[in-house]
């Protein structure tokens, strides 16, 4: 099974980064409102993710993409 690294954002440059197994019905779920971080932010639109084997993996990889190093490298190279 995957398990996926992705990067929202939104018409004003608002980012967000999260976790999830299915992409298409995670950014939905962002989309209707249903995820109360970024309920008030929408709409969003994809604009990278990754693909990683384990779970752990690619919660150290949404980890990495949270932190300030990962915050520039995110910036820099993936949006």
């Amino acid at each position: 099974m995957w398990h996926y690294v992705y990067v929202l954002e939104n018409k004003q440059g608002r980012q967000y980064v999260g976790l999830t197994d299915n992409v298409d019905d995670r950014v939905a779920r962002h989309n209707r409102g249903e995820i109360p971080s970024t309920a008030k932010y929408r709409p969003w639109d994809i604009v990278h993710f990754s693909a990683l084997r384990t779970r752990t993996k690619a919660a150290s990889y949404e980890k990495y993409l949270k932190s300030g190093s990962g915050t520039t490298f995110r910036h820099r190279h993936l949006v």
